[in-house]
Parts: C-alpha cells; structure tokens; sequence
C-alpha cells in the first residue's frame, strides 16, 4: 500500500517537473530584474504643501496608487511606486527609455471629466477627445500612436460638463435587492452646472472620462443638483473601482519632484555576473558536500535540491518575481535552508542505523522525529518573512520586501521538496534495496 502511494506521488512530482520546466524555457514568461540589475529611473517625490500643513496617510496611498496607474501605462516592467515616510513617494522605473517622458507623466494631474455624449453609449476605454484639449491629442491618443496604431483624427470633440473639482465626495451603496451602486454628491457650483444639464437631458449619456478615457457612460433620468447615484451591474468591486475613481480623479496632494537618479544598466549586469557566479559555486560545493558527507542518500538530495532550484525558478517567472540582488539573496539563503532540511533528515536516520533498526524502519522514523524540528524552523522563518514584508511595504524599503518574497517562497518550496520529493526518493530506491544497504551502511554514510 505504502509502495503504490510512493509511486502515486513520484509521478505527481514528475508532473510538477515537467510544468516547471516548460514554464523555464517559455519565453511567455520573461525574467524581471529590477532596477538594480537593469538600470532605470529612481523619483522621489514630496508633497508640495507647507511644512506646518498636515499631510494624511490617506492622502499620500491614492496619489500613490494615481501615480502607480500612471506609470503603469507606460508599459514598464515591474514599476515600483510606494509611499516612503509620511511626505514622500518614492518611484522606480526599470528599463526605462525616455526619463522626461516618465517626468512629465508623474507630475501630471489626472483629469476626470462629466462629457456629454448625447445618444452614443461608449464603452469602457474608449479614448475620447473633449473641449478641455481640443487642438492637441490626448494622452490616450499618444499611447494608441506609440503603441503603433492610428489614431482617428476625425473623432467628434465632445463638450465637457463639469470637471472632477465639481465633485465633492463618492461611495458605494445598495439596494434591496442587493444590486451596488455609485452614490456622488456634488459642491455647490458643480450642483447648479449639473442640475441645469440633467434636467435639459433626459435620456441622454453623460459620460465619466478619466484622462480622455471612458471609464463608464450612464444615462441621466433624473435631475441631479446635489446628490445622484449610478447605477449599472457592478459587482462590489467594480463599483468600489469606479467610487475610487470618481473620488480621487486628480492628485489629492500636490507632489513636486525632490530628486531623481539614473541607475545605470553597466553595475547591473556586473551584479548579475556576480550573483550567478557565487550561486552556481555555492550550489556546487553544497551538492559535493552532501554527496561525499551521505553518499547514496546525498545523491537524492541532490537531485531534490536540483528539482527545488528549477521549481523556484519557475515560480518567479511564472508569478512575475522581480528580481533584485536582495531578492536573489533571499533566495540564496532559501537553499540552504532546503539542504539543512535533508540534514536534520538523515542524521536522524543515521541514529537509527547505529542503534540497530532495519534501514526501512530507520528511513519511516528519521523523517516522522525530524519533521517537528523541519517545520518549527520553517514556520519561524516565515514569520520573519512576513515581519520584513510588512516593514518594507510600510516604509518604501523595497530591498527587504523583495528579500522577503523570495525567502518565503524558497521556504515552502523546501518544504515540499526536502519532505515529499526527499522522502518518496529515498522510500523508493532505498527503501526497495533495504536487505542489500543494511550489510553496506558505508554507502549511507553510517
């Protein structure tokens, strides 16, 4: 029975292999390096405010997460964007190309905009032209021509009712039925605008637009003068989306640019050099460690610890890890968690081989008493994994973030492969030649 559920579990692992293997080698899945190892651009931005007026964490996390939509479009890989400090936004463009262009893009202020478009619903994304910039084309409009299409020059320009100042706060609500919906409430002056447009146009669109581009197009039917709703089928999180976007259309905090640094791309690739060198060396010499020190059983750690690098591997490309020379540290130290995992595994079996027992019943008891002393050592680990998470998410370290990942992810992946992999390698083949081993205790490093 036992035999039949070693084997059931050797294919599983075969089949995890194999995936891994084809995520590797699939160049849909590329490899992110971060800006230490690629080179790019380094902004910092501080709130543009007076020193003795107060800045809210509120405040500073949406125009960070404005900023983060924005550079986002320029279609970098892995942007960073995170608030650094109580004033302070710090921003990481891998890889970029064109930093005035990434400059000028920060600093703008997004604009959202109520456009009247009469009887024509637009869909979401569709990209617009309004009154607000008539004679030059739109952000939106850039990004369709650099991204290679053609932008079409005789777009009707649409008139814009009231901008997003007009605004004053937006939520979410539902009903009875529990169908969600998009509360607004309107300023003064925006009120009176809005009112007299609603009530001349009934059964028309007015259209929600976010820099130039469509993000929903309801239809009036009712006059709005202080508070309206939208409704549509949202889910919770399309309407929490669009909420979000109504309220925080344009930076809530002006931010001016307090420093910038290009990294250049010449210390990345050193780094790279470096990091794969030392890696492919301490991955030798553990391998030959393990090797000479257990003999055969050193052999299957071998090939699980080969299997848990492949297996890490594809987990960062397939999950899109940037790596960043902390992260690949991380991931270095993960390994040599996985060898001490193998460790504390066959000495405990080397125990049991010295004190007499059958080499079957030595492998089932070596991996029961050592898998206490395996996840209490894990399960710390991760719990300091997510303490230097939650420091790096807080306060813009984005070393010790990736650091964190990494390490995490190495943790489990040890786990799985110095248990299972280790265990269904060493039930199968010395396990099966049990009667022969227990007269050559040498080959098992006894």
């Amino acid at each position: 029975m036992r035999q039949n559920r070693d084997i059931l579990w050797a294919v599983v692992i075969v089949v995890i292999v194999a995936a891994a293997v084809w995520v590797v080698t699939n160049p849909g899945f590329p490899v992110r390096l971060g800006l230490d190892l690629q080179g790019g651009l380094q902004v910092l931005m501080e709130a543009d405010v007076p020193p003795e007026e107060e800045v809210t964490s509120d405040a500073m996390n949406t125009a960070r997460q404005i900023i983060d939509r924005r550079v986002n479009a320029i279609g970098v890989t892995e942007p960073l964007v995170q608030v650094e400090g109580t004033r302070r936004i710090l921003i990481e463009l891998p890889g970029i190309e064109d930093p005035q262009e990434a400059l000028s893009l920060i600093q703008e202020t997004a604009l959202l905009e109520f456009v009247d478009t009469g009887d024509i619903a637009l869909p979401e994304g569709t990209c617009i032209r309004t009154d607000l910039n008539e004679g030059k084309p739109s952000r939106c409009e850039q990004d369709a021509t650099n991204g290679g299409a053609t932008p079409t020059t005789e777009a009707p320009t649409f008139n814009t009712v009231l901008t997003g100042a007009g605004l004053a706060q937006a939520g979410v609500d539902s009903d009875r039925l529990g169908q969600y919906h998009v509360t607004f409430a309107l300023t003064d002056e925006g009120g009176q605008i809005f009112g007299r447009h609603t009530a001349a146009n009934q059964g028309k669109h007015l259209t929600i637009v976010l820099d130039k581009e469509v993000i929903s197009s309801p239809v009036i039917s009712a006059t709005i003068s202080d508070r309206g709703t939208i409704t549509g089928n949202f889910t919770l999180e399309e309407a929490q989306r669009l909420a979000t976007q109504l309220r925080f259309g344009s930076l809530p905090v002006p931010l001016r640019i307090e420093g910038t640094r290009q990294v250049g791309a010449t210390l990345g690739e050193q780094s790279i050099d470096a990091s794969i060198r030392a890696g492919v060396i301490g991955v030798i010499v553990v391998l030959l460690f393990m090797l000479i020190y257990y003999r055969l059983p050193g052999v299957l750690a071998d090939i699980a610890l080969i299997v848990y690098v492949l297996l890490s591997f594809a987990v960062f490309k397939g999950l899109g890890v940037t790596l960043t020379l902390p992260a690949i540290t991380g991931f270095l130290l993960s390994t040599g968690m996985a060898v001490d995992a193998n460790v504390l595994v066959f000495e405990r079996i080397k125990e049991e081989l010295r004190k007499g027992a059958h080499l079957e019943d030595a492998i089932q008891t070596g991996f029961s008493r050592a898998w206490n002393s395996i996840r209490d050592s894990n399960v710390a680990t991760l719990v300091i994994c997510a303490i230097l998470w939650t420091f790096g998410r807080n306060f813009g370290a984005s070393a010790v973030e990736g650091f964190a990942v990494t390490l995490a992810i190495g943790v489990f992946i040890s786990m799985f492969t110095a248990v299972l992999v280790t265990r269904t390698l060493v039930r199968l083949i010395l396990g099966r030649s049990a009667s022969a081993l227990q007269e050559r205790k040498w080959l098992l490093g006894v």
